[in-house]
């Protein structure tokens, strides 16, 4: 890998050079081994840097640079993931390449160039770590939930002063991320009775007819101008067209700014009966997520994370966005500033890509963070 110095502009070859590599080992969320081999390329990194590393349970990785257990100042923690949301075979289709300004391709932007970022700027810091030093975990599960992480991630907030969130910035912008809503999901199953839709349709009750009831009185709860989003996106049900049906099942998404909003909504939920008695319904799920919601621990670091830029030459935005991270982990328990990787857009689709004209600078305002936090 190559570094920089407090003088000279970060190695963009470099960089791009990590970011194949990484990029290279497709990773989706369900292939643990596939995980493993990107995690295993970026211990490499830190123990080059001369980080304490160790594997915890669920597939995490803890990567510890100048943490000192008996030390009276609490470190920085750093969240990474090595997953993403691709199946194995997209690079066939979707190969890495560079057009003019941008480098294409699955997993750049969410979020492995994050974490070559990460790993540029912790060279560039030359072994003068953070006050406490620096914890940096990278998680297997990000993408599908944290399941396995989240616990890691909460420990290691609450023996953290700050988190450092390396997620890219909001899409095609400098913009930093302050806040995020909350995520959850419900599924809802619904039986009924069964009869012949002809012949005998008064002795069925249909679990359909209950589950669009349900539909239309579970987004009503939302409410988007407090931030509340409830969408009921797939729907399962029925055995024939001439059967009246006594299966349906829905999924539903809920989005929150709020933690009061996420308890009223999950209350609201699981309190709805069916209008016919003889449909049953079972609910499971909830909030797996919860708000990151802004504190003035995260707007003074933000504020700090400003001034940096404007004294590198751009300005830093801020934005609360409605996908989560594991920086919604964090951020209840301690200041969390999130969006610090790489900038770009694409996230998710085809079109991902990183900024190349934009990344150095992203990666000299983590140098300068860490070395001022």
């Amino acid at each position: 890998m190559g570094g920089m110095s407090e003088s000279t502009l970060p190695d963009l070859k470099a960089m791009q050079a990590d970011l194949h590599t990484l990029a290279s080992i497709e990773s989706p969320s369900g292939d643990p081994v596939a995980i493993q081999r990107v995690m295993d390329v970026v211990e490499g990194w830190a123990r080059d840097l001369g980080a304490e590393t160790h594997a915890l349970g669920g597939g995490t990785r803890v990567f510890r640079f100048g943490v000192h257990p008996a030390g009276s100042e609490q470190p920085v923690l750093i969240l990474t993931h090595a997953d993403t949301v691709w199946p194995h075979g997209t690079l066939d289709s979707m190969p890495l390449r560079v057009d003019g300004e941008r480098l294409y391709g699955p997993g750049t932007y969410d979020m492995k160039a994050g974490i070559v970022g990460l790993f540029h700027a912790l060279r560039a810091l030359r072994g003068e770590w953070p006050r406490g030093g620096a914890v940096v975990l990278l998680s297997p599960d990000e993408e599908i939930g944290s399941l396995s992480s989240r616990v890691h991630i909460e420990q290691a907030a609450h023996a953290a002063r700050v988190a450092l969130v390396v997620e890219p910035p909001v899409a095609d912008t400098h913009a930093l991320k302050t806040g995020r809503k909350g995520t959850g999901d419900f599924c809802l199953t619904f039986t009924g009775v069964a009869s012949h839709a002809g012949n005998k349709p008064e002795e069925g009750a249909s679990a359909i007819t209950a589950a669009a009831q349900a539909i239309l009185d579970l987004q009503a709860l939302a409410r988007p101008a407090e931030g509340t989003t409830v969408s009921v996106g797939l729907i399962q049900g029925g055995s024939a067209v001439n059967v009246i049906p006594a299966h349906c099942t829905l999924h539903v998404d809920l989005r929150v700014s709020t933690l009061a909003e996420a308890e009223r909504v999950a209350a609201a939920v699981r309190a709805w009966t069916p209008r016919d008695p003889r449909v049953t319904v079972q609910v499971v799920g909830g909030l797996n997520r919860p708000p990151f919601e802004q504190s003035p621990g995260t707007l003074a670091l933000y504020e700090q994370a400003r001034g940096i830029a404007l004294d590198l030459g751009f300005d830093l935005p801020s934005a609360v966005v409605g996908g989560g991270s594991d920086g919604n982990f964090t951020a209840p328990i301690i200041p969390t500033l999130d969006g610090l990787g790489a900038p770009g857009d694409g996230a998710h689709a085809a079109h991902e890509h990183v900024r190349l004209d934009r990344w150095s600078d992203h990666v000299r305002l983590l140098t300068r963070l860490l070395r001022e936090v």
